[in-house]
């Protein structure tokens, strides 16, 4: 009952509740990030929801384009601006993701939705992680983020699937919390945000 219909139910009515509510940091990020980044406040990237169905994932865009001579991005690490770094330390980033949510694409909890060319590179089993819809956090993110390997997030992505309940979904909410507030795993050690996924070896 939960699964299937009450958590899409709560999903909607939290996301227009906290869309609502947040909308003054919303408006006040939106305007800071439009100067910050010449007139582009929003990310867009495709990215693989429930059933690997595409979609457009909303972000607020931490990184500026920056290029180098022959017109390839700068490395990330030389793109993140200084208002970027604070909206990503304090999670703010994934603000407009409530977006995503009102629209279906997304839940407010489940496994993170990666980029499309990592489809072809999941094990069967870390690809069960698309039998849900994606989440703004999730069971991988309370437990290590971007600090943590690869093969270590699908683990818990997949437990996740397994394991999907109200209770479970509350506990991960508390802990995002947690997490938000001390600012843990918001990168890999040694870059600013996590190493490509690069495949099971």
């Amino acid at each position: 009952m939960y699964k299937h219909f009450l958590k899409r139910v709560i999903d909607f009515i939290a996301a227009l509740i906290g869309l609502i509510l947040l909308s003054p940091i919303f408006l006040g990020v939106t305007i800071w990030l439009y100067f910050a980044n010449a007139g582009k406040p929003f990310f867009f990237q495709a990215r693989p929801g429930r059933k690997e169905k595409i979609f457009k994932i909303i972000k607020f865009k931490t990184m500026n384009d920056k290029k180098d001579q022959e017109g390839n991005l700068l490395p990330d690490a030389d793109r993140l601006t200084a208002i970027g770094t604070f909206v990503r330390k304090t999670s703010l980033d994934e603000l407009p993701q409530l977006i995503n949510v009102l629209k279906g694409d997304m839940a407010l909890i489940g496994p993170r939705p990666l980029l499309p060319q990592y489809l072809p590179l999941y094990s069967k089993n870390q690809a069960r992680r698309h039998e849900v819809r994606p989440g703004i956090t999730g069971w991988a993110q309370v437990n290590g983020r971007n600090a943590i390997s690869w093969e270590q997030k699908f683990d818990f992505d997949v437990w996740y699937v397994d394991n999907l309940s109200a209770i479970i979904d509350i506990k991960i909410l508390y802990l995002t919390a947690v997490k938000v507030v001390k600012r843990e795993g918001i990168s890999a050690e040694g870059v600013v945000t996590a190493e490509a996924f690069k495949g099971n070896k």
